[in-house]
């Protein structure tokens, strides 16, 4: 239940990611400055951090020992995470971009057999949960429902802009913390981890702002400041306690999934900010159900992994 509690803050920070991100792109900030930004503001915090933790050697060492895991699997979990997040943010709200982003549950549960747990000694692929398999697809029926609201102006570009890059996002977001995790083996903390993925993506996203200033020149000040914001909240704080939260459950991918699927929060937390800060208008009564869907089945997940492992608890 803690590590599900950890999560749910966690979402609530990275809700300061759509928000702000909707928030330059009305103000015709680039996407490209968006998400290159965030992970450049994170170095000198991060570091700070692992420095003060006496954790730098060991970070280096274990980098420079899987170069290529390192640099794959970061790239799949930040890149091919952030990249198509700050995109999307251009065709449509946040609260949608969150919502669709929830996929990343159903993600969370499909991801099971790219993987293999010991028993007695032997290798053996995890399978996919049937139980936690038709709550997500519960959570994904509100997705789908908080989409009609743009039904009527819906467009190919838009599913091809909007949504696409996001259900990328979502399922690459979890397959990249996951295989980090493995290829670390428990001998980094959280705060090693993410500085380590940020350091291995940096050159990548060194491209990324290169591109945006031959293509809309440099940042405005605005989208500075709005991206250091992000930076701290989502990028520092939100992606730190949603590791820790991983971290605690990393050796269950049932667990793993539970976690993962506090983040359908983020569409309430995100909702709730857009309409103060952005005068974003409320979704329709469909939209409305389709989020408390998501709600309901987040919580479905959470009642039914501890159920399961409550047993066990007393067992031991």
């Amino acid at each position: 239940m803690k590590a599900i509690l950890i999560g749910i803050v966690a979402s609530m920070f990275f809700a300061v990611t759509f928000i702000l991100n909707r928030s330059m792109e009305l103000s015709g900030g680039s996407w490209l400055w968006s998400s290159s930004l965030r992970f450049f503001f994170m170095v000198p915090f991060l570091l700070l951090i692992v420095w003060m933790r006496g954790n730098l050697k060991q970070l280096f060492h274990e980098m420079r020992s899987n170069p290529v895991p390192w640099f794959l699997w970061s790239f799949t979990g930040f890149v091919l995470f952030y990249g198509p997040i700050t995109f999307a943010a251009a065709y449509g709200p946040g609260w949608l971009v969150a919502g669709t982003w929830q996929l990343t549950i159903i993600a969370g549960v499909l991801l099971g057999p790219f993987f293999y747990k010991i028993v007695q000694g032997k290798k053996v692929r995890e399978r996919i949960p049937l139980r936690g398999l038709l709550i997500s697809i519960v959570i994904f029926a509100g997705v789908l429902l908080i989409q009609t609201q743009q039904n009527s102006g819906l467009t190919l570009s838009m599913i091809l802009y909007g949504i696409l890059p996001v259900a990328i996002a979502s399922f690459a977001y979890p397959l990249g913390n996951r295989k980090m995790m493995e290829v670390c083996g428990g001998r980094l903390d959280t705060f090693q981890r993410v500085f380590g993925m940020t350091l291995a993506t940096i050159p990548v996203w060194l491209l990324v702002a290169a591109r945006g200033y031959v293509t809309v020149g440099a940042p405005s000040q605005d989208q500075v400041i709005q991206t250091f914001i992000v930076a701290i909240s989502s990028g520092v704080i939100a992606t730190t306690l949603f590791f820790v939260a991983t971290d605690m459950v990393r050796n269950s991918h049932q667990k793993l999934a539970a976690v993962e699927a506090t983040q359908s929060t983020q569409v309430l937390f995100v909702l709730i900010g857009e309409v103060i800060l952005l005068s974003t208008p409320l979704p329709n009564g469909v939209g409305m159900f389709g989020l408390f869907i998501i709600i309901v089945g987040m919580l479905l997940h959470s009642f039914f992994t501890q159920k399961r492992v409550k047993p066990k608890q007393l067992a031991a």
